[in-house]
């Protein structure tokens, strides 16, 4: 049994991977969102008592992504940056040490509110930085979910931002909430890639369909 589960948005096919990523293998392309770099160094640079590391284990948790499926270009769907008080030196220099280590690889960041506030990551870090919707193929890259009046006919959104999570239940009342994919017939919200971003409880309405991310496997919620 593969890891990843196999959708078709768009009219494209789609791999749903275990790491929170999306990869479209016609294209190469890898889509992520919300990775939030920073967060912990903001919260401490307020004095709440955060763990370090969270940087690190998010660019290692990146490198292995691209060993794995080689991409030509990476799309993160906003949210690149946590906050202002968040760029510090060490996460700068840590960025510029990822960015080499990956110096062929197309990057396009789709702007989310986070980033309106960070501000665009550096620029030698060659980041292309656009404003949703992003046109991609078939797709629609923002980093806002879009309403239903306001989805395009002709392209299949793809977002961020709301840090899906599911509860399942068992027969023993005991829950279990996992991070997931929600997809409707137009649009599709991705799971945080961050570490240390929480998650938003997703209703189950007519047509939502979810995919769960637990024990390395993506799997269709019934």
């Amino acid at each position: 049994m593969t890891p990843h589960a196999t959708v078709h948005w768009g009219g494209e096919v789609l791999h749903l991977l275990p790491t929170h990523a999306v990869w479209w293998p016609a294209a190469q392309t890898l889509f992520i969102a919300d990775l939030h770099l920073g967060k912990a160094a903001s919260y401490r640079a307020l004095g709440q008592p955060v763990p370090g590391g969270t940087t690190q284990d998010n660019l290692a948790r990146l490198d292995s992504l691209i060993a794995t499926h080689q991409p030509r270009s990476l799309v993160f769907l906003g949210d690149f940056l946590h906050a202002a008080a968040g760029r510090t030196a060490p996460l700068l220099q840590g960025l510029q040490d990822w960015r080499a280590r990956h110096k062929d690889l197309t990057m396009t960041l789709v702007r989310g509110n986070h980033d309106d506030r960070a501000g665009d990551p550096p620029p030698e870090m060659r980041i292309d930085v656009v404003d949703e919707p992003w046109l991609l193929g078939p797709f629609a890259c923002c980093h806002h979910p879009l309403p239903p009046s306001q989805r395009l006919t002709t392209h299949f959104v793809l977002a961020g931002h709301l840090h899906p999570v599911c509860q399942l239940s068992g027969p023993a009342r005991d829950t279990l909430r996992l991070p997931c994919f929600v997809s409707e017939v137009d649009q599709a919200i991705l799971p945080a890639f961050g570490a240390f971003t929480g998650g938003h409880p997703m209703p189950t309405v007519p047509g939502r369909r979810f995919h769960a991310v637990g024990g390395d496997r993506v799997w269709a919620v019934p």
